[in-house]
């Protein structure tokens, strides 16, 4: 039987929102868009997930973008069908790139069921001379240099067996010679330094999704790809640089530095480590044709860095900026170019406190008041 309709049912109906259709997030219609808003808002306000996704960060204060990431991150686990949170602890943003870690991509590829566990296939080749290039500016003018390097070659392929035919797929090689050529171990800080077997897997592992699951990675590079192209510091900037072979025997001897940020360069010259003994690093014969040498006819270091702290016009600035090309040593540049867009900054910011000013003092007094 049915059970009787009383008069305080037909007084208090069901919620509105009961007899709506299901809403899911995503950019189709303006329930979505809100839906997916409310969840991205949410999820901005978790210390769980990563510091590009937080509204508020304990360092730089309010992050404007939060909201913005947590909706793309969103929209890609929608898409791919996977947990919102596990996407934002795997999606790097490298100067504005998402990029994928490659544990995520070695993941994705174990767990679509169309291949085996991704498998490595790591030879050692012996010490290898390697030829590489070096691209300097000197005077204004691109100039590219030859070395050579004695490395120890390995050299990786990933493979998997696709279950529906049975066939093994290998992964383009990739080699440490190949690392040397294509500028990637030559880096300050690369891990192709330090730990080649582990950086041959994960570049081979990101080649074999590309190649044969790219749906899986949309598009999207590794982290470890993205920071091969370009250097971050801390505070956001970012310089392109590159060191010779003959630069990293010279501080072989010296444990890394980190990249001082660029509001913090001052008048002092960064110090630079002095050259090795004799004493070669395990497993690197470099030679030592570098030509870093400094021309006594040129501005040296401390004369740019003078130049640039002390000018007091943009084209002053500009005048000075043109100087930093004529040095030979990539550090020394990359500091002053960081110290370049510091003051750029502030003498912009200089010009328009006068302009602003000069309106609030052109306003016309009001006259006071008169009871008459």
């Amino acid at each position: 039987m049915n059970a009787p309709t009383t008069l305080d049912t037909l007084r208090s109906p069901a919620p509105r929102e009961a007899n709506l259709p299901a809403v899911t997030p995503g950019f189709s219609s303006l329930q979505s868009f809100e839906l997916m808003q409310r969840a991205a808002k949410l999820l901005s306000s978790s210390t769980l997930v990563p510091v590009a996704y937080r509204a508020w960060d304990e360092k730089k204060g309010e992050n404007q973008n939060a909201l913005a990431n947590c909706v793309v991150a969103l929209n890609m686990s929608q898409r791919m069908g996977a947990d919102p949170l596990m996407v934002m602890q795997n999606l790097y943003i490298v100067e504005g790139r998402p990029s994928w870690s490659s544990q995520w991509i070695i993941a994705a590829i174990n767990g679509c069921g169309r291949f085996s566990p991704l498998r490595f296939d790591l030879k050692d080749l012996g010490p290898k001379e390697v030829e590489y290039e070096v691209t300097k500016w000197v005077e204004r003018q691109r100039v590219t240099s030859k070395h050579k390097a004695t490395v120890q070659n390995l050299e990786c392929v990933a493979w998997a067996v696709e279950k529906e035919t049975g066939t093994r797929i290998d992964s383009p090689k990739v080699s440490v010679e190949m690392a040397v050529k294509e500028g990637w171990y030559g880096k300050s800080g690369s891990k192709w330094q330090t730990m080649p077997e582990v950086m041959l897997r994960y570049r081979t592992a990101s080649f074999f999704g590309k190649l044969y699951a790219p749906e899986l990675l949309m598009g999207l590079q590794t982290v470890e790809e993205a920071q091969d192209i370009i250097d971050l510091n801390p505070d956001g900037s970012y310089v392109v640089q590159s060191t010779t072979m003959s630069e990293m025997r010279a501080n072989a001897a010296q444990p890394a530095t980190r990249a001082e940020p660029a509001d913090v360069v001052g008048e002092q010259a960064p110090q630079h480590a002095a050259a090795a003994d004799d004493g070669q690093q395990p497993g690197l014969d470099i030679d030592g044709n570098d030509d870093a040498g400094h021309d006594g006819d040129s501005p040296t270091f401390k004369d740019i860095n003078r130049e640039l702290l002390t000018a007091s016009t943009v084209e002053e600035l500009d005048l000075a900026r043109s100087m930093i090309s004529g040095l030979a040593d990539e550090a020394y540049k990359a500091t002053l170019n960081q110290v370049a867009a510091r003051r750029v900054r502030e003498l912009m910011k200089a010009d328009d406190e006068p302009s602003a000013a000069a309106q609030t003092t052109t306003r016309r007094a009001r006259a006071p008041l008169n009871a008459d």
